[in-house]
């Protein structure tokens, strides 16, 4: 269960703010997991809006450590992270992370959290990433073309990053969606699992998407190939499977450029789990939706303890089996 503690937690955050009315079901996303996430952010890409919007200052427990904001600013400097970063917003991937925990000598929580939010009843698309069960710091480096999102992170979760995994700690990724975000009768909002997008492994994802290409081309081109060549081309393709590779800069003889591929991802209606495939959701609701494991009762009982009339059902994913949703419904 584990794992799972950060979404949970942040589910219980914003429950509790809607009923303090301290948010609502419009609120910006990003304000909903700032006044609900306290000081368990290890890393806010807007960190400007968090401090001018939400008076949320990222930085208010490293400066603690310091004499004066100079010496802090110093030293941060030393780090990669100048001034004028402090107090961005980068634009990186992912929106938020938490802080990583330790328990029995391995490493807890520490999960990515990507923001989607949608005018519409469709997810927003994922411009930058593959939605995945996990992904590490040094996945989203290269992801982003940069270290900045790394350096930040490992200044939160301090003597941490001394362990020599933290940085390929494989992270649970969730996504904090919202659909009909203007629409007071049909929002919906979910802290989603990562597992609900991840219904094949990214790999075969990856390969199968190159040689969709290659067969788009042929048609296009009418080149006809054999059967064996095509099986042989497909054997090769399926070497290419680390998005990792795929996102980092080419360097390419001859060329004056460094090409780069940035794999977007458009969400499946079967894989919207605001979509009417489950018509169990709510209509202005708050879920928080993961694959079904035997910790499911142990899950309920947590939120229970804070948020009393939480309801628990399961739906059957259409391509990845039984998940269990736990919905907070706002009172009209």
């Amino acid at each position: 269960m584990d794992e799972y503690l950060d979404a949970i937690e942040l589910f219980i955050g914003v429950a509790n703010n809607f009923r303090r009315k301290q948010t609502n079901f419009h609120s910006p996303l990003d304000e909903m997991v700032l006044k609900a996430s306290g000081t368990n952010l290890a890393y806010v890409d807007n960190r400007r809006d968090a401090k001018d919007r939400y008076n949320y200052d990222f930085w208010t427990e490293v400066k603690k450590k310091f004499k004066n904001e100079g010496t802090f600013i110093k030293e941060m400097a030393m780090r990669g992270i100048n001034e004028e970063t402090l107090y961005s917003k980068s634009e990186q991937f992912p929106d938020f992370l938490f802080k990583v925990g330790k328990q029995e000598g391995r490493f807890i929580r520490g999960s990515l959290l990507e923001l989607k939010d949608s005018k519409g009843g469709n997810i927003a698309s994922f411009n930058s990433t593959i939605p995945t069960k996990h992904k590490s710091l040094e996945e989203v480096d290269i992801i982003n073309g940069g270290t900045l999102v790394s350096k930040m992170t490992s200044v939160i979760d301090g003597t941490r990053t001394l362990d020599g995994n933290y940085y390929s700690l494989q992270r649970r990724n969730v996504y904090f969606i919202r659909t009909y975000k203007d629409n007071a009768e049909k929002v919906k909002i979910s802290i989603v699992d990562g597992s609900f997008f991840e219904t094949v492994p990214k790999e075969h994802l990856i390969y199968q998407m190159f040689l969709n290409i290659l067969r788009g081309h042929l048609k296009q081109k009418n080149v006809k190939i054999s059967e064996d060549l095509l099986k042989r081309i497909e054997e090769s393709l399926s070497c290419i499977t680390d998005q990792t590779i795929i996102a980092a800069s080419q360097t390419i003889e001859s060329a004056s450029v460094r090409p780069r591929l940035r794999i977007m991802a458009e969400v499946h209606t079967e894989g919207n789990p605001h979509s009417s495939v489950y018509p169990k959701i709510s209509e202005r609701s708050l879920n928080l939706i993961l694959q079904a494991t035997g910790f499911d009762e142990e899950i309920k009982k947590m939120i229970s303890r804070e948020i009393p009339e939480v309801k628990k059902f399961t739906i059957q994913h259409k391509r990845n089996g039984k998940h269990v949703v736990f919905e907070f419904t706002l009172k009209r």
